[in-house]
């Protein structure tokens, strides 16, 4: 018998990108409001009218994707943002059908794909736990015996009577891992979700993760941390532009990524259409560039963000730099400060001092959330930069001769 629980066969995926009313994620009460505005305007005006100036595309997501997982695997998928990585999860966790090919699992699969999967806001901790394990397959009995381990796991002991819509995003996605991971499901499928928590609990659901695998369950792993996909990992999968790049171990999976070429952008602007509080625009400057968005080591640099449709809520603006490497070099937010963002235009400036950074390329993700309650919007790579040395360290010319991953302007000396 077989010990392939994956198999996937020349999988596609298409969207049909509508240029003059694009929309995001589309659920069933969208389908259903949507259909009936558009039969109230045929009866005002012509269909043909209506759609003159419309345009329409395909966009593949996933195009002739082939591959096996074994049974206790830990794979990790990488690749840049909007590679295709969280659209292939989405097809293996049956939340999407594939429009070409076709896929086989074996067993049961427990996915985490995004803050709160498969919560109902209203219920609480408890009932949430006994909901999702349902959802499973699991009986009652089943669910019970792990009940008091999944709660010690998440730490929401005192909350868990509480409605899970007043938790905070980092209670969220601590509860939605334990739920996952404990009821023992064959294939455990996380994304990039374990970036809410903080580092302690990170470690925490990577050593569940690797003690899932030793069991024999299947793990698949999508992360932009690749410290943590390389500790994990045993296999891994490389997606570019929605076709598969490597399907090999995972130390040469991460050789390929990290020597893949891949343009800079320093400034990031939002979709016109976008519905909910969201980044309008981010963007990266110096005082003196060298070339393009390359950096001087010897001089701060500045990223600002300009937000909008807040609605007056409690804002808390934050950034993860990333190294070629995908380490975490920095993570911060205006929570810090005294002063927070709470109107409804807005505009944040963090800075980075001299000699913060060594030389080599970087990668910014920006979050935005409301303070102690959720997270409203994450993006991914939404700034790429280089630095380079210049001034009194331009005698340096090849960052081989830097020690360190970090620059010495992180440190103050008195």
């Amino acid at each position: 018998m077989s010990d392939t629980v994956i198999r996937v066969e020349n999988l596609g995926k298409k969207y049909i990108i509508n240029r003059k009313n694009q929309e995001r994620y589309t659920a069933l009460r969208d389908v259903i409001a949507d259909r009936a505005k558009l039969f109230g305007r045929r009866i005002k005006k012509p269909f043909a009218q209506q759609n003159k100036h419309q345009t329409f595309e395909d966009f593949w997501a996933l195009k002739d994707v082939s591959f096996e997982v074994k049974q206790g695997d830990r794979v990790g998928i990488i690749g840049r943002n909007g590679a295709g990585k969280s659209t292939l999860l989405k097809i293996l966790s049956r939340i999407t059908e594939p429009t070409t090919g076709r896929i086989s699992i074996k067993g049961r699969v427990a996915s985490l794909l995004e803050v709160g999967t498969g919560f109902h806001p209203e219920l609480t901790g408890r009932e949430n736990i006994y909901l999702n394990g349902a959802i499973l397959g699991m009986s009652r009995v089943e669910i019970k015996k792990k009940f008091d381990e999944i709660v010690s796991f998440a730490e929401v002991e005192k909350f868990l009577d509480t409605p899970v819509k007043r938790y905070s995003s980092g209670m969220y996605v601590r509860l939605a891992f334990a739920v996952a991971a404990h009821l023992e499901p064959e294939i455990l499928v996380v994304d990039e979700v374990l970036a809410v928590g903080d580092a302690a609990f990170q470690q925490k659901c990577l050593g569940k993760m690797e003690e899932v695998g030793k069991e024999g369950r299947t793990v698949l792993f999508v992360s932009h941390n690749i410290g943590a996909i390389r500790a994990l990992c045993k296999s891994g999968i490389l997606l570019s532009e929605g076709t598969l790049v490597a399907n090999d171990l995972i130390d040469n999976v991460i050789t390929n990524y990290i020597s893949s070429p891949v343009s800079c952008s320093d400034t990031y602007i939002a979709e016109k259409n976008l519905e909910k509080p969201h980044f309008r625009k981010i963007e990266i400057s110096q005082g003196e560039r060298i070339s393009g968005n390359a950096f001087a080591i010897d001089q701060p640099i500045r990223i600002k963000f300009h937000v909008e449709r807040l609605e007056k809520k409690e804002i808390i603006i934050g950034i993860v730099i990333r190294n070629s490497q995908g380490l975490w070099i920095h993570h911060s937010s205006d929570e810090f400060n005294s002063e927070t963002v709470n109107n409804s235009s807005s505009r944040r400036e963090c800075r980075l001092p001299p000699y913060a950074l060594s030389p080599g390329k970087y990668y910014v993700d920006a979050y935005l959330g409301q303070r102690n309650i959720e997270t409203l919007e994450n993006i991914i790579d939404c700034l790429i930069f280089e630095v380079e040395f210049t001034g009194i360290m331009s005698d340096r010319t090849t960052a081989g001769d830097w020690k360190g991953i970090c620059g010495p302007g992180l440190l103050s000396w008195h």
